[in-house]
């Protein structure tokens, strides 16, 4: 199980708003998505010898023990069908929203993870160049935090680079901790993985941390519209 991310810190300063009339969905992971998801997983973690073939991914979505998630560049909402949308429950949209919307096929990040015993293990997180430190990664852990607890996961767990300080400050924000090391864990370059936990993920500790943090990257970010509010 290796943790491949590669999602930035967002920088405060920069509003996820690339271009007028542009947003970005986070919707279950579909068949046709597949050439896409393992494009940017070539992209995002080159060199690393588990990148996923295309077979691969088909198999795991056979598996209803792996679930994936992406984000989907769409195309502009009309307000009234935005404010429409919003008093649906996000689980809801969550199945059915991109298709709704009816939006494009460009897809700029996905998520995926291994549910095992009441425990969510995130396999990757991976953006495409050129849409990286812009929320779409920490939009994409928060998605898949949500669906694991949907799926009555107790906690989430990851590996993550013990050089990738970004990766881990992002995970620590929302409650990781570190609770072991892999030593050469990654083959590439026999560099270790830092095993990461959260505490119990449905605590009233957790669930009051986690909604302000979803609040702050909803009002930080409001581009980003979907399933993660």
């Amino acid at each position: 199980m290796e943790e491949r991310s590669r999602v930035k810190k967002p920088d405060t300063m920069i509003k996820f708003q690339l271009m007028p009339g542009i947003y970005y969905v986070i919707r279950p992971m579909e068949y046709e998505d597949i050439p896409q998801v393992a494009q940017i997983d070539r992209e995002a973690f080159p060199g690393e010898w588990v990148f996923r073939s295309q077979s691969a991914y088909k198999q795991d979505l056979d598996n209803p023990s792996v679930r994936y998630v992406v984000a989907c560049k769409g195309r502009h909402v009309p307000e009234s069908e935005r404010q429409a949308m919003q008093k649906v429950p996000w689980f809801k949209r969550l199945f059915s929203y991109g298709r709704h919307l009816n939006t494009s096929e460009d897809i700029v990040g996905f998520s995926g993870f291994w549910m095992m015993v009441g425990e969510a293990h995130i396999i990757a997180i991976g953006v495409r160049n050129g849409y990286r430190q812009l929320g779409i990664g920490e939009g994409l852990l928060i998605a898949t935090i949500e669906l694991a607890q949907i799926l009555n996961a107790h906690v989430v767990t990851l590996e993550v680079r013990a050089s990738n300080v970004i990766a881990q400050e992002l995970y620590r924000k929302y409650g990781f901790q570190v609770v072991g090391r892999r030593l050469k864990y990654y083959s590439s370059d026999g560099e270790d993985a830092i095993i990461m936990s959260t505490d119990n993920i449905t605590s009233l500790p957790f669930q009051a941390s986690f909604q302000q943090l979803k609040k702050d990257h909803a009002q930080m970010h409001p581009e980003l519209f979907a399933q993660v509010r």
